[in-house]
């Protein structure tokens, strides 16, 4: 069985010019995918993942794997952001071929970290 990885979504992530008072996108996005993980991924809300200027920002991250960081999101992203961490989870490495990937994730992707065991 593969192990469990893990989904963090910054939800403090803002865009430039939004209204200080509204809702933050990437809070909307964290509510939008609670309840919504594939089975084996677990959400984790966090704070500030340093990619302000690139909207919504997510990282997908598990023992043994590749962890990558995706920018631009929105809230209204949920199933592309619940379908890159199933496939992501199903991959033993964490290397999804390029062609499996969202078109989203392939034009986002912020950073790609190698396994800490490498």
């Amino acid at each position: 069985m593969t192990e469990t990885v893990e989904l963090l979504v910054c939800v403090t992530c803002k865009r430039d010019g939004m209204d200080p008072a509204a809702p933050r996108p990437g809070r909307l996005l964290a509510d939008a995918l609670s309840g919504a993980m594939p089975e084996g991924v677990v959400l984790r809300e966090t704070e500030c993942l340093s990619n302000c200027t690139r909207g919504c920002t997510v990282a997908l991250r598990g023992p043994g794997r590749w962890t990558y960081v995706y920018g631009n999101l929105a809230p209204e992203q949920a199933e592309t952001v619940t379908d890159g961490a199933a496939k992501f989870r199903a991959a033993a490495d964490g290397l999804v071929p390029w062609r499996e990937r969202s078109d989203h994730f392939r034009k986002n992707c912020i950073a790609r970290i190698p396994p800490l065991e490498a």
